[in-house]
């Protein structure tokens, strides 16, 4: 298989977790009743709702992944809800973790912190993910490299097209 071709498998694998990941700031609109995770611990922009977003959209992505692979998946793991779970629990919960650690050194909400808001919810979901998955180091790398370069093009579009208040 040649390296393009492998790349296409593996940004086709990771859509749950971009989809995941992309999400969130769609939510900002839903005001009112879109309230905080702990904005202490993870700042004003965690919300609940964008948690549970990120969630749906990766349980969205692996089930037509799962109707399109005709009930095959990629992973070990058969089931595509289980797959979901791993995928947007760990882009989430990769998210998250960043935060808490970016709150916690003072670095404001939006202000950018190469490169780890590029890769926090790749390596939350390949943490959840790759463990019942057939990835190896390279496979890893390849994704971490195109999921940072990916993740700096689509925040830029998102900027321009006022859907991001930030670049990163």
């Amino acid at each position: 298989m040649t390296l393009a071709l492998r790349a296409l498998h593996l940004l086709y694998f990771m859509a749950p977790a971009y989809v995941a990941n992309m999400l969130p700031p769609l939510i900002k609109y839903w005001s009112g009743w879109n309230r905080p995770i702990s904005q202490r611990w993870l700042g004003s922009h965690k919300t609940v709702m964008g948690f549970a977003a990120g969630l749906l959209g990766a349980f969205a992505v692996t089930f037509v992944q799962h109707v399109i692979a005709g009930g095959t998946c990629i992973v070990d793991d058969d089931a595509w809800v289980r797959l979901g779970l791993r995928f947007g629990l760990g882009a989430m919960g990769g998210d998250c973790v960043k935060s808490f650690f970016k709150r916690r050194l003072q670095i404001a909400p939006g202000r950018a912190w190469i490169p780890f808001d590029q890769l926090d919810f790749v390596v939350g979901a390949l943490i959840l993910v790759a463990p019942r998955s057939a990835l190896g180091l390279c496979d890893m790398a390849l994704i971490l490299g195109l999921s940072f370069g990916g993740h700096i093009a689509v925040n830029h579009a998102g900027y321009w097209l006022g859907i991001r208040d930030v670049k990163w």
